[in-house]
């Protein structure tokens, strides 16, 4: 009986780092589809102050969490912007790989 627990014990130790390596890909991946979504909305919100004649990349950070604010890249050239949305990832490594872009076009210039 007890080198039955023996071995339980060995299993548990064993697959223990695979478990916490798994949260973390799953974590990882959920922070990038959160960042992407994020990134969206503010590129949205961009256009449409575009459309609006009103401020493209003031509307756009305004879009985004608090804490996204200051860390994402908005580029506004012409009726198009760009939002990047850095994903809140602990590892310092996969932070670039998992940042999330998004465009929006506010159409052509307007005939005057």
């Amino acid at each position: 009986m007890s080198s039955a627990r023996g071995q339980a014990t060995v299993e548990v130790v064993a697959f223990l780092p695979l478990t916490v390596v798994l949260a973390a890909a799953i974590f990882a991946l959920l922070a990038a589809r959160s960042a992407s979504d994020q990134a969206a909305a503010a590129a949205q919100a961009g256009a449409m102050a575009l459309l609006q004649d009103g401020d493209a990349a003031a509307a756009a950070r305004e879009a985004l969490p608090r804490k996204r604010r200051r860390d994402a890249v908005i580029r506004v050239r012409d009726r198009r912007i760009s939002v990047t949305v850095p994903a809140p990832v602990p590892v310092a490594f996969l932070g670039d790989a998992l940042d999330a872009t998004s465009s929006a076009s506010a159409g052509p210039e307007p005939a005057p």
